[in-house]
């Protein structure tokens, strides 16, 4: 049954209430800011998903509670919003961070159709916590250091040719991606289209992390392949970490190179390469890149060759070539990190 938006106001209370957006963490009291735990503490009523409140279980003395399943993210927002109106501090709570495949976006539009605004008296807090590929990261190593992404393998919103597309993409972009939501008991399938799109951009010995349970009681860690991924243990507790084509596993740790690699030589005391300038951008940075392509377009290659070499679209290899080098030279400033 879809939930009603409208909220129950028949009785008015002196003072409006709140709905904090919580995000616990992980799971662990280790990993809980103080403000997720003072924000439950606090609260009057605490709502979220069955498996969530049992985290925060040392918390909820002398607290209405108010347990809702996994499918019930509308709900919960609307009876967080019911609460909130009567006067209530509400803790709605998710695991991780509550902006990240958590309850902060089904509480906005819960919201907004209610005709919520920033200046209704009902306040509206988000409180951060460490994502999954946060806290599955600092278990497996370094894998995040380089330019990542996060996609989610649940098809139950999101229709599959976008997910497929999403996929695809970011495997031939070549991005580290944390998989979110990889495999349940009936989706099973998404786990083995996600390894078939990958594998078309991916070499099969790509590092692939499964972590499951995050710093929780039943903790585990798998390290795998690319080509083997589909084949371990994963399910909905899991988050699966892919590597991109520089990431290593060493000593049991997972790591992608930031990259200093390029400019420094990192076996001479960091000194910087020939043709490298520390602080500047890479020899082949955007304007050592567009010297190249410029002079090859003037030496006769086609376009479409240049696309194709570079693995660019064809339009935006035109008009780079259209941009004067000159005028993008001036905007070259020290960059702090490198």
């Amino acid at each position: 049954m879809t939930p009603s938006l409208t909220p129950d106001t028949t009785t008015a209370p002196a003072t409006a209430g709140k709905i904090m957006l919580v995000g616990i963490g992980p799971g662990s009291a280790d990993h809980m800011t103080a403000r997720a735990r003072e924000a439950i503490i606090e609260a009057d009523t605490v709502i979220g998903y069955v498996t969530y409140i049992k985290l925060v279980a040392d918390l909820l003395d002398g607290k209405e509670v108010i347990r809702k399943s996994m499918t019930e993210e509308l709900d919960r927002a609307v009876t967080a919003l019911e609460a909130a109106r009567q006067g209530k501090k509400v803790a709605l709570i998710s695991s991780g961070d509550a902006g990240v495949y958590g309850m902060a976006g089904p509480t906005y539009e819960v919201l907004f159709q209610a005709g919520w605004t920033p200046d209704d008296p009902v306040q509206v807090e988000i409180i951060p916590g460490a994502s999954a590929l946060n806290s599955c990261a600092a278990l497996v190593g370094a894998p995040l250091t380089h330019d990542f992404c996060a996609i989610s393998l649940s098809d139950l919103l999101t229709p599959w040719p976008t997910i497929a597309r999403r996929l695809d993409a970011v495997a031939m972009a070549d991005f580290v991606v944390a998989l979110y939501n990889p495999k349940s008991g009936r989706r099973t399938r998404q786990i083995v289209e996600a390894q078939r799109l990958f594998l078309r951009h991916r070499r099969p010995d790509t590092p692939v992390a499964i972590v499951k349970s995050a710093y929780r009681r039943r903790e585990s860690i798998i390290f795998t392949t690319l080509d083997q991924m589909a084949e371990a243990d994963i399910g909905m507790l899991s988050t699966v970490l892919i590597g991109n084509s520089n990431t290593i596993v060493r000593h049991g740790l997972m790591v992608t190179p930031r990259g200093y690699a390029n400019k420094y030589d990192l076996e001479q005391n960091g000194q910087t390469r020939d043709g490298e300038k520390r602080g500047r951008s890479l020899s082949t940075g955007l304007l050592g890149w567009l010297e190249t392509v410029q002079a090859q377009y003037a030496e006769g290659t086609a376009i479409e060759t240049l696309a194709q070499q570079y693995r660019l679209p064809a339009d935006y290899i035109r008009a780079t070539l259209l941009e004067p080098i000159s005028e993008l030279a001036s905007t070259d400033t020290a960059e702090e990190e490198a």
